[in-house]
């Protein structure tokens, strides 16, 4: 836990609690010298990509690759687990190979991946989607953080060009496989460590109701178009459309102008919704949209609706999940997540799969996320013997 440890103090949320770490700030800017130099200790090659990744060599780069990392940021207040634990055990991984005297055959990577959790531009996985090409480089660079910083200027100003971003094919070509190792963030697993077995459609939705600014005090409520009302029956109808394991969540409302004694004249409202597959996950955002517009139009309001973000069920390549399980141990158990990763986005493109390290409190996305020193142990244990199995001389792959 002591490279954990290291980063304790780094980005801590004072008012949120947790930590509140977003692509491309200062404390993500932090974050990336600090994974630098522990990987260059260990004698590791490392080299950002264009789209921002730090990729962390054992061996030149090259084909066929054995590649695993996470990510550094959170979301706002968030836990200390998602995303650091995965880079972390990568690097210990590497400590405990080395130590056990293996030499990989293969060329092997840390990565770790900007921006996954959209923290700050709003679009999850922004650095695997801008690799593999899931969004174009001109629509990540105009990205706006709630400053007005777009993401062109942020990366501009963490010295990347963003005309020269966008989908990488020699990153891809590198990769023969890629093992992400995170915290689960359920209840999901009673063991220390598990493979996930896939990862639920999912996507972000921005609904923009418009109505007439005025005054509080000054204006009769039978005179108002109050864009505020239908913005809390969304919130209500996200509650009632989701149904049969589907999951609908409006953690984000921005009214504006935002004054206590204002009625607002516009209110975006953000809308995450997943569920097991595409058509499901657009049936519940289908029934959410009708009651936003119903509700918008009793109000004298109009909405707007935009999808920002979608990502469709993945299901990860069984083939390097039995390789896995060879490595760890057979009876490991498999479990689907609601969440999305990087993995999840590299998945259309390489072999990839998921290690989860055992969560006691079923939280994550808060600061009461965790998971105990002996279950981090043991997925780094699990995370070494399958960088080794699928590095060795005669693994297939």
């Amino acid at each position: 836990m002591t490279d954990l440890a290291d980063l304790a103090d780094v980005g801590r949320d004072l008012r949120r609690g947790g930590y509140s770490r977003h692509g491309f700030d200062r404390v993500e800017l932090e974050l990336r010298e600090w994974f630098t130099e522990e990987a260059r200790r260990r004698g590791l090659d490392v080299r950002p990509d264009r789209n921002g990744n730090l990729w962390a060599w054992w061996g030149a780069p090259g084909p066929g690759a054995v590649v695993t990392g996470s990510h550094l940021d959170s979301v706002p207040g968030g836990g200390a687990f998602d995303g650091p634990l995965g880079v972390v055990s990568a690097l210990q991984a590497v400590d405990l190979l080395r130590a056990g005297g293996f030499e990989p055959a293969k060329p092997l990577a840390i990565v770790v991946f900007v921006e996954e959790e959209g923290g700050r531009f709003g679009v999850a996985c922004l650095g695997s989607r801008l690799m593999t090409g899931a969004i174009t480089p001109e629509a990540a660079a105009r990205l706006t953080d709630a400053d007005g910083v777009t993401f062109g200027e942020a990366a501009h100003a963490a010295g990347f060009d963003p005309l020269r971003m966008g989908r990488d094919e020699p990153a891809l070509a590198h990769v023969g496989a890629f093992v992400e190792l995170h915290v689960e963030q359920g209840r999901g697993l009673d063991v220390p460590v598990g493979l996930a077995s896939s990862i639920l459609a999912h996507g972000r939705w921005r609904y923009t109701f418009t109505g007439e600014g005025n005054h509080a005090g000054a204006t009769l409520m039978e005179d108002r178009r109050d864009p505020m009302l239908p913005a809390a029956q969304l919130v209500v109808a996200a509650r009632r459309a989701a149904r049969d394991g589907a999951r609908a969540t409006v953690g984000r409302i921005a009214p504006n102008p935002g004054g206590t004694n204002v009625i607002a004249s516009s209110v975006d409202v953000w809308l995450d919704a997943r569920a097991d597959d595409e058509p499901h996950t657009r049936e519940v955002v289908e029934r959410i949209t009708s009651a936003a517009r119903r509700a918008a139009a009793d109000e004298g309001c109009e909405v707007r609706v935009a999808e920002e973000s979608w990502g469709g069920t993945v299901l990860f390549d069984p083939a390097l999940m039995a390789d896995v399980r060879r490595a760890i141990g057979e009876d490991t158990p498999a479990l689907p997540t609601g969440a999305g990763h990087d993995a999840g986005i590299l998945a259309a493109h390489v072999p990839t799969a998921m290690l989860f390290v055992r969560n006691p409190t079923g939280v994550s996305h808060a600061p009461a996320e965790f998971a105990e020193a002996d279950d981090c142990a043991a997925g780094v244990a699990a995370l070494a013997a399958t960088l080794e199995h699928l590095a060795s001389a005669g693994d297939a792959r």
